[in-house]
């Protein structure tokens, strides 16, 4: 699947357009700097049909409102994290950043296994809990994106509120375990990497 990328916010979030063909995408997450992502959506000519979010923190959800509200395009995460979508201090705005926070208005929960078929495009929810409760990776043919679970060698950090070490490990012999074909891994932060090299590089997959 043919994607762009652009880094949004102080912590340099990376946000997903994956084409859907037809001038269609689905957005995975958008932290701040939502003017920036919808001007360029307006020069790739791509039209959001959703949002897919990986957690609920502020720098992976601060630009969703903006751009659900304009297009009117469902917002979907797992349950656990819903809280975060209206509370700063679950989504640690007051810690990330001095900016207003505007909370989601409106969104759905998928559950762990569950696939949605967006313009004929199949993503499903892997429920990867430890950055916080209701983190998620979503896969969609080659692509796993993996929000603030898995990094090219490393992992998310579990320090934060309803971290959990213990879920960190549980999710990632979850993704060790994946079979299918050569996954590309395009993480919440820094550069992508591939599942396979993760299970062969990655300290804490290798640990396993």
């Amino acid at each position: 699947m043919e994607y762009l990328s652009l880094m949004l916010g102080s912590l340099a979030t990376n946000c997903y357009l994956l084409k859907l063909g037809d001038g269609k995408c689905v957005i995975v997450d958008i932290g701040e700097g939502a003017p920036v992502l919808l001007r360029r959506l307006e020069t790739e000519k791509l039209t959001p049909c959703a949002i897919l979010l990986t957690h609920g923190h502020f720098d992976h959800i601060a630009g969703v409102e903006q751009v659900r509200e304009k297009f009117q395009i469902p917002v979907y995460l797992h349950a656990l994290d819903v809280p975060m979508l209206s509370d700063r201090n679950a989504n640690l705005a007051y810690w990330i950043s001095d900016s207003p926070f505007q909370a989601v208005q409106a969104w759905q929960t998928v559950a762990d296994g569950q696939t949605l078929t967006i313009a004929q495009k199949d993503f499903t929810l892997i429920h990867t809990p430890g950055h916080t409760p209701g983190s998620v990776c979503w896969k969609c043919e080659d692509l796993l994106l993996t929000g603030d679970t898995l990094f090219h060698m490393s992992r998310g950090r579990t320090a934060f509120p309803g971290g959990s070490d213990a879920q960190m490990l549980e999710s990632f012999r979850k993704l060790k375990a994946l079979e299918g074909g050569i996954y590309r891994v395009l993480p919440g932060h820094n550069e992508e990497s591939t599942l396979s090299f993760e299970k062969e590089h990655n300290p804490t997959m290798r640990g396993l």
